[in-house]
């Protein structure tokens, strides 16, 4: 059974347009014609093909991996949500591709708002703007609306 990584990946919406996904594996290039590299893959677990989390390095590309973090599905709230028999006996934090239901992603039921703010916040140290230069816009919903303006306070006397 495939990890399915590409999609993984595309799932954490990561806004860096250089990025890429090489077997297991993503790499980008955050800011364009910098030397730091950033490259994520999966933390293992003691079980076979289970995945307890992201491992995150900023690699230089002379002098090598220069930093490394480890970000686990536990500590971001990723699979709180995700419940079941299946899940709750094996190993609720991670998520084990050999556990996938049919036609479903190992990570089905994931939340993947903790971790990509946690590696919004990493990538921020290494590669300052990028994130936020990289970013889509978003579009306004289609609820959106201005909320009116407060009338301005008085400025003269006391209220009676």
């Amino acid at each position: 059974m495939s990890l399915h990584a590409p999609e993984f990946f595309a799932e954490l919406r990561l806004p860096f347009p250089s990025g890429t996904t090489v077997g297991s594996t993503y790499y980008a290039t955050p800011i364009a014609g910098a030397p730091l590299r950033l490259q994520i893959g999966f933390t293992d677990t003691q079980y076979r093909n289970a995945y307890g989390g992201l491992r995150l390095s900023v690699i230089h590309i002379d002098r090598g991996t220069i930093d490394a973090v480890a970000l686990s599905f536990a500590e971001h709230g990723t699979f709180r949500r995700r419940q079941g028999a299946l899940h709750q006996r094996n190993m609720p934090d991670t998520f084990n591709i050999t556990l996938a239901r049919p036609g479903q992603p190992a990570w089905e039921g994931a939340d993947f708002r903790g971790l990509r703010d946690a590696i919004e916040q990493y990538t921020a140290v290494w590669f300052p703007g990028a994130w936020t230069a990289s970013a889509p816009r978003r579009a306004a919903g289609r609820t959106a609306h201005k909320a009116p303006v407060p009338p301005a306070a008085c400025s003269g006397g006391r209220a009676r």
